[in-house]
């Protein structure tokens, strides 16, 4: 991700107070910050992240193998 353009809106004692930034900029941290997945969808990555960090064969295909 390149750097986003944005706007810095401050308070009166000029301390950053909010930043808005365009929306297909922000559709795409949502994206790679997983904002848009459902619960299952995120149940089911919780689920196969624990499999894989106990070694639990056959439960995940390693990237490495496909």
């Amino acid at each position: 991700m390149n750097a986003i353009p944005k706007k810095l809106v401050v308070d009166e004692q000029g301390r950053p107070h909010e930043v808005i930034i365009g929306w297909e900029d922000f559709q795409e941290i949502s994206e790679v910050l997983g904002w848009d997945l459902d619960e299952d969808t995120v149940h089911e990555l919780r689920q196969a992240r624990e499999d894989r960090e106990r070694g639990v064969a056959g439960a995940y295909v390693d990237l490495g193998s496909l």
